[in-house]
């Protein structure tokens, strides 16, 4: 039986580690919980979601929705335990964080290929017998990342992250909250809290002059924009959130009306007695976050189980050091899998765990795995590794990704179909390969 040796029980690990497991291969995962945990970790589950509990949409036709589906028909583990834990999101797949932690947790520890490890590791693993897969994210720890960046011989790259906070469901004054989704599409699963514009002012005043929590770690803070949290966002300009988190196109308050401004809350868990606030990463200090995010009405009183935070998040120059299939140029049985390679966000680090965990199957079978930009999954992978080093960025999946169609077509929807249908096909080629092996 062949041996892997993978780092890190968050996302892409769990993948990875799940999906080597169920094809025979003998797994030893190591992992840092419950002995230590990064600032932004609370629980000692794996595969813990720290910024929000959606992994976006599920249609088809969008990016997101199209991932989903190319994920799955290659077999992913993850994306199953997601949709058993999965709470009402509207058009997205959210989940009960804390029950699919669990979940993935014990479906780890209970496979009889895989051992756990609860060990921090302050080095690459070195190993004559053995892949080992780099899979700790964007909260490395600090020993291993110095390991990291010695052998790479680099500086690295760096942004922060930031998390919303989570308030009661019995805190929130109903008066001003109406459960509905946007255009009144699907079942009403988001709780919108309409603010008018007096209410809007004083809050926007409130939120771009409150005080944020000091960041020690670097001088200079690089902010990821698919995370902004929302101070930073509202310091661009008075409607900047009005047009983003806060927008109230297609939501109606109880008047029937178009408010002014909206905040939607979803829910965190199956009980529904959690919801977070959605587009409200913030780095403000906790006391000014009650302050602040209490002037909107219907958080009046609100209890906030949980403020939000603003974390670390590492990845290394990709296109500079890894292959196509994610190894390490120096050292093609050392890869690197998740957020850590510069892919941003839930999915897409189940993807990176999934992706990785195909290469090493086909390389233990003498193939060669390749994943054109007709997919999703082969256009993020091939823009981590692809790009130009200097100007690497993380992405997360987008139809910008994608090769285009050898046709030009105008109509939006019949394009996304057409792109919908050629991935599809391309993945099941791949299948076929995968089969063959």
């Amino acid at each position: 039986m062949k041996k892997v040796i993978v780092v890190g029980a968050g996302l892409a690990g769990s993948e990875c580690a799940l999906n080597l497991a169920d094809n025979g291969f003998e797994v030893v995962l190591f992992e840092m919980k419950p002995n230590k945990k990064s600032p932004a970790h609370k629980s000692n589950g794996f595969a813990e979601l720290v910024c929000s509990n959606s992994l976006k949409n599920i249609d088809k036709l969008t990016a997101s929705g199209l991932f989903k589906e190319e994920l799955n028909l290659l077999g992913c583990k993850l994306l199953k335990l997601a949709e058993k834990t999965a709470v009402g999101a509207g058009g997205a797949l959210a989940v009960d964080r804390d029950l699919f932690s669990k979940t993935v947790t014990e479906e780890i520890k209970n496979h009889k290929n895989i051992t756990v490890v609860a060990e921090e590791i302050t080095s690459i693993p070195q190993s004559k017998d053995a892949y080992v897969v780099i899979a700790t994210g964007p909260l490395t720890s600090e020993s291993l990342s110095l390991d990291i960046k010695k052998q790479l011989n680099d500086d690295g790259l760096y942004f922060y992250d930031a998390s919303a906070p989570i308030v009661s469901s019995e805190s929130i004054d109903m008066s001003r909250a109406v459960f509905m989704n946007r255009y009144d599409k699907g079942a009403p699963d988001y709780l919108n809290l309409d603010l008018n514009k007096e209410e809007y002012d004083a809050f926007y005043e409130a939120l771009i002059t409150a005080q944020t929590a000091p960041l020690h770690e670097f001088e200079k803070v690089n902010v990821y924009e698919g995370c902004m949290p929302i101070e930073i966002l509202a310091k661009r300009g008075k409607d900047a959130i009005r047009f983003g988190p806060m927008k109230p196109v297609g939501i109606k308050n109880k008047e029937g009306k178009t408010p002014y401004a909206v905040v939607q809350l979803r829910k965190e868990n199956l009980k529904q007695d959690l919801y977070n606030l959605v587009g409200f990463q913030t780095n403000l200090k906790f006391g000014e976050q009650q302050r602040v995010f209490s002037l909107i009405p219907a958080l009046k009183n609100a209890e906030f189980v949980r403020y939000g935070v603003m974390h670390r998040n590492t990845f290394i120059n990709s296109p500079k050091f890894l292959n196509k299939d994610l190894s390490l140029k120096t050292n093609n049985k050392l890869f690197f899998a998740g957020q850590i390679v510069g892919s941003e966000g839930y999915v897409e680090s189940i993807a990176g765990g999934l992706f990785v965990a195909l290469q090493i199957m086909a390389r233990e079978s003498k193939k060669t795995l390749v994943f054109s930009n007709k997919t999703l999954i082969g256009s993020l992978f091939n823009y981590v590794t692809s790009s130009v080093p200097g100007d690497f960025q993380p992405m997360s999946v987008n139809f910008g990704l994608l090769s285009p169609l050898e046709e030009k077509i105008k109509d939006k929807s019949i394009k996304k179909e057409k792109y919908y249908l050629r991935s599809v096909e391309e993945i099941k080629q791949i299948l076929e390969q995968i089969k063959g092996a």
